[in-house]
């Protein structure tokens, strides 16, 4: 408690102080008045700005410049021009270069930025929150990112627009056309549209604006310049309708006597996508059996915690707006909605027996019948989110060995069966949030429903699962400083043995022996719980950043059926104060250097943590980077680290970090870093290197090659819990962990709309154990007084397991199996993407996987000659053709 009022006292300081500090001399908005073209015939999109039209308007210039030295003129000036028709936003740009062969035209795939680039925001709604983002390279790239909460891009928001740039004498332009069906705005007759405009100076990595903005603003569209002249546009409601068709080969070795796996499987399939706008300001996306066969698979990952992982969303049906539906809780990802539980691996399991000489064939994913997305803002401030899926009901397959299913011509009975493995599931979630105050403020709301049809041996999953929640900011001072707040719910409904697992899952662990707030209740029937955050700081204005707040969840919070939570019963604190240095000097473009305090507490009270830190970034004249941070953990009590035991009490630890990287614009650039962590009396140590390099040997080529080297010993390894005299045995074990990944990415673009892509990463990871030893005094400051060590006559390897003579009677009290392990995996994807025309695509793909294991004794070189050179991978070989249909 000491700690936590120290902190509180230091952040209450230092607003006090930086409250007094004025925001930066308010800057007049600027405004850019279009015109319609009226009966002018329309620009044609070919990068020339010749067309009658455009001399209907001004130029606009005076950029100014942003990064890296704020409020002074940029090297060289942009000017831009705006019209309009009844059916489409034209933007013209001129980029002033002197001398045109130092433009930089490099390629990429859609929404990499390369190069040289310019991009308009246009806040259509002017709420000062949300704006449609469009940038086009010099070399003839598009990117287009969806804006929220003012600063937060969303990249994978697709739009149809249309793109032309040229190179001239002495400067390059970019010519764009927008349908206004790719917007949304008002019905108004006079509208008025936020506006802003950035261009990207390659050879300086310079970035200047149309509207100028202060070096630290408190958000992005909050600071835009004012478009006006939109006079009688008519909302476009958008229609489109993007069919695909699919075929599939998978190839891999064929298992002797497993009928499921005899070389090869092929599919042939086919979905929908559509987006059909209900009204101006609000869309319905629907997918009726999606297909994500052109997803990167996942990176390679092991938790020996046991925790779930996470993994990013990739699919691009529930990636896109995913904003809408972000509702965070605080510490890390846990979210109440968490779109990859939808389609998620079946979670139940057959009774197929391999000694009966049985073979089951479970599906990797659950089958996602159709999903609808309806989204949007109205024009009096109205966020409004809907996502309503449905996912099939799947069964595992069971055969008896290979033999036919059919002897002369008559059915051979017992042969197979069906078992289901997941229940047909609807999931459901709301959002909604409104702006007021002058859009300084808004307060939202979340419900989310999952509803299982439970049948055969699945009473282990929750019937039903909702979860909820109230979210809130207040932004005063022209935005300068904030509060913020979210609050949360949760109930599971099941069987009294559905609910019971989730009580003692490790999310929860309500049998912990010396827990005196929570017991497992096996009469239950649901399970109710609460979460939510508070934080209050400072955003923007002069050179100080900071922020004071706290989140808890309750021990009873559930939120894994459609959201993610790591950890439940916890409650934390954290006060973050940060200076930035944005004015460059001779030695430095920007830099900022700060420190972060946090303590931890469950909801029994116990004091599990606390943690210092201090951290720095500096970006120097060169372009080169410095990201440096160091931390002193003087408390660590863990109260999962016993799957269910007592508290564990980690010794104190001291870590660092440094990468240092030259300049990304370069040919060939270089990051290199390490994180080091040290625990006394060699309690755990982390050591993590990493080295990447990217190179450009050719605009049209990028190559990428990043490697990651980790050691993570220790002496108190969780094993396994075992019984002794009746009693619970906490096993551990020093264990010597190595990981390595390298991750090689090769783009190539013949053009902006055809790109070659390959993406492949080896895995490996190590687990060694050795000197076993078992807890006996969980919380004991000193490691000796922690554990105690087994003998060489208490403890001998048999035939894979460990055989335990703890009382040395000359007979067998416990045995667990050897933990060593090695996992191994290779996974790549080589995919050919052409956007025939916009919107519309072509993939071919071709992945291979490779997953084994190995041989702990065995260095990488071994494993990865015995493991992955010479293993016959798995093969998929996919072709998928959309069309998109504007209607």
């Amino acid at each position: 408690m000491r700690n936590l009022l120290l902190s509180l006292s230091l952040v209450a300081i230092a607003f006090v102080h930086c409250y007094g500090q004025e925001r930066d001399s308010i800057i007049e908005k600027r405004i850019y008045t279009t015109k319609s073209i009226g009966e002018v015939a329309a620009p044609k999109v070919d990068g020339d700005l010749n067309d009658k039209a455009w001399e209907l308007v001004e130029w606009s210039g005076d950029f100014i410049e942003f990064r890296p030295d704020t409020g002074t003129p940029p090297t060289e000036q942009t000017l831009m021009k705006i019209l309009y028709d009844d059916k489409n936003l034209y933007i013209g740009f001129k980029c002033f270069q002197e001398d045109p062969s130092t433009i930089e035209r490099r390629l990429g795939r859609r929404d990499t930025f390369p190069g040289d680039w310019i991009e308009i925001n246009l806040d259509s709604y002017n709420d000062d929150r949300t704006a449609f983002s469009f940038t086009a390279s010099s070399s003839g790239v598009k990117s287009d990112e969806f804006v929220s909460n003012n600063d937060n891009f969303d990249s994978s928001w697709n739009p149809i627009w249309y793109l032309s740039t040229k190179v001239n004498d002495d400067s390059w332009t970019a010519e764009i056309r927008i349908p206004l069906s790719q917007l949304r705005f008002s019905k108004a007759q006079d509208q008025v549209w936020g506006l802003q405009a950035t261009r990207r100076y390659f050879n300086n990595e310079e970035r200047s604006l149309w509207q100028e903005v202060v070096a630290n603003p408190p958000g992005w569209v909050s600071e835009f310049g004012e478009l006006h002249g939109l006079i009688g546009l008519k909302p476009q409601k958008q229609l489109e309708i993007q069919p695909y068709s699919l075929s599939q080969l998978d190839t891999y070795e064929k298992e002797p006597g497993n009928p499921f796996r005899d070389g090869s499987d092929s599919k042939f399939a086919g979905g929908l996508d559509a987006k059909i706008g209900i009204t101006n300001d609000l869309t319905l996306d629907l997918t009726i059996n999606p297909d994500f066969g052109q997803v990167d698979a996942d990176p390679g990952a092991i938790a020996l915690d046991g925790f779930e992982i996470f993994f990013q969303e990739r699919r691009p049906f529930f990636v896109e707006n995913k904003n809408v539906f972000d509702f965070r809780l605080g510490g890390g990802p846990d979210n109440l909605f968490f779109s990859r539980r939808i389609g998620r691996t079946p979670q139940g399991f057959t009774t197929a027996d391999s000694n009966l000489g049985e073979y089951e064939d479970i599906p990797n994913f659950t089958t996602i019948l159709g999903a609808a997305k309806f989204s949007g803002k109205t024009a009096n401030g109205w966020s409004i989110g809907l996502l309503e899926s449905v996912t099939a009901k799947e069964f595992g397959e069971i055969k008896l060995d290979a033999r036919p299913d059919v002897i002369n011509g008559l059915p051979v009975l017992g042969t197979k069966r069906k078992e289901i493995v997941e229940p047909m599931t609807n999931y459901l979630v709301g959002r909604l949030q409104k702006d007021f105050n002058d859009r300084n403020s808004y307060i939202g709301g979340i419900f989310t429903a999952t509803n299982r049809n439970l049948e055969g041996n699945l009473d282990f999953l929750h019937k039903s699962a909702y979860s909820g929640g109230l979210d809130f900011k207040h932004n005063w001072k022209n935005r300068t400083y904030y509060v913020e707040g979210v609050f949360s719910f949760s109930k599971v409904l099941g069987s009294e043995d559905a609910i019971e697992q989730t009580q003692r899952s490790l999310t929860h662990l309500f049998q912990r022996t010396d827990a005196g707030h929570v017991e497992v209740d096996s009469t239950r029937t649901s399970l109710s719980g609460t979460g939510g955050r508070i934080e209050i700081g400072k955003s923007g204005g002069g050179n100080w950043r900071y922020n004071l707040g706290g989140f808890w969840k309750s021990p009873e919070l559930e939120l894994n059926d459609i959201g993610f939570l790591r950890q439940a019963d916890d409650f934390r604190q954290y006060a973050n104060v940060r200076r930035v240095f944005n004015k460059p000097t001779s030695w430095f473009r920007q830099a900022s250097f700060g420190g972060e305090m946090s303590t931890a507490f469950d909801f029994e009270g116990n004091y599990n943590r606390i943690q210092y830190e201090i951290f720095g970034f500096v970006n120097f004249t060169n372009n080169y980077f410095l990201d440096f941070g160091a931390a002193h953990k003087p408390r660590i009590f863990v109260n999962t680290f016993l799957r269910g035991g007592p508290r564990w009490r980690y010794n104190e630890e001291n870590f660092w970090y440094l990468f240092v990287g030259t300049d990304q614009r370069k040919k060939l650039s270089v990051v290199a870093g390490t994180v080091n962590s040290q625990a006394t009396q060699d309690n755990f140590s982390f050591y993590r290197y990493r080295l990447s390099f990217n190179y450009q040997p050719i605009n049209a080529m990028s190559i990428s090659l990043n490697t990651e080297y980790s050691q993570n010993p220790s002496r108190t390894q969780y094993v396994r819990e075992q019984s002794f005299n009746g009693q619970p045995r906490y096993i551990l074990g020093a264990i010597d962990q190595e990981t390595l990944s390298t991750t090689l990415r090769i783009n190539y673009n013949l053009n902006p709309d055809l790109s070659l892509q390959y993406y492949a990463q080896p895995f490996i990871f190590k687990a060694d154990f050795s000197d076993f030893n078992y807890v006996v005094n969980s919380t004991a400051s000193n490691l000796d007084n922690r554990i105690s060590l087994y003998d060489g006559d208490q403890i001998q390897l048999n035939n894979g397991s460990y055989e335990v003579d703890e009382d040395r009677d000359g007979s067998i009290d416990y045995s667990f199996a050897d933990p060593d392990f090695v996992f191994v995996q290779f996974r790549s994807n080589l995919v050919l993407r052409w956007e025939y025309i916009p919107g519309s695509e072509i993939f071919l793909v071709w992945s291979q996987g490779i997953t084994a294991s190995g041989d702990v004794n065995n260095n990488f070189g071994t494993i990865i000659e015995d493991q992955l050179l010479n293993q016959k991978a798995n093969n998929t070989f996919l072709l998928k053709a959309t069309y998109r249909f504007n209607l």
